[in-house]
């Protein structure tokens, strides 16, 4: 597998929000979003085998394991990867871009899916597998990253359309003020959660957090 970086600090967004967790960021993306904060793993990494990534996981005293991107599900070995971590009882989070197919992983036992659906001002929306959202159980999330009332419009039409079955997220672009969105939710009284992403509040924007 081609691995960005291996590195240990606090999940900063959604249910898992403030949990310890190991983040095995893989390299290569098949999108270009326009507020991509993770532009390095485009195409930087080491290619590693499994057991060198279990080897550095296990540094760690910390058994949740956040495997995300780039976008994971273009390496051919990630699911082979999740096996093993999950039969060594590591809690995994499968953070996905939303493009590709999630059919294959849904179910597993203590594997947790963090599923993002781009908006307009990504320039990607279009490339959204829309069925993925069909397949998230109770168990998984779903997130939106919203830059404005166009966005914001946008994600509330997807869930109308998909009702999904798992909490909802709406998360800011950072940078965009966040109380805009805070009041739409409000105003709207939608059942979704407002996602700050406190890894940058705490260390700001940079690499390893």
């Amino acid at each position: 597998m081609k691995i960005n970086e291996i590195f240990y600090s606090l999940q900063g967004e959604g249910l898992l929000t403030g949990t310890p967790s190991v983040f095995l960021r893989t390299s290569g993306c098949n999108l270009r979003c326009s507020f991509c904060d993770t532009t390095y793993a485009y195409e930087k990494g080491t290619i590693m085998n499994i057991k060198e990534i279990l080897d550095e996981v296990t540094k760690f005293h910390c058994n949740y394991v956040c495997l995300t991107g780039g976008e994971p599900l273009l390496q051919k070995q990630t699911s082979q990867l999740i096996n093993i971590l999950l039969s060594k009882n590591y809690k995994v989070c499968l953070e996905t871009n939303g493009s590709k197919s999630i059919k294959r992983f849904v179910g597993r036992n203590f594997l947790f899916i963090s599923l993002d659906i781009k908006c307009p001002s990504s320039g990607v929306h279009k490339q959204m597998n829309m069925s993925n959202i069909l397949y998230l159980k109770k168990k998984d999330q779903l997130k939106f990253v919203i830059k404005n009332k166009q966005d914001y419009e946008y994600a509330k039409k997807i869930l109308g359309k998909y009702n999904p079955v798992c909490p909802v997220f709406f998360q800011p672009v950072w940078g965009a003020n966040p109380k805009k969105l805070a009041s739409w939710i409000l105003d709207d009284g939608l059942s979704v959660r407002l996602s700050l992403q406190i890894h940058k509040i705490i260390w700001g924007s940079r690499k390893r957090v």
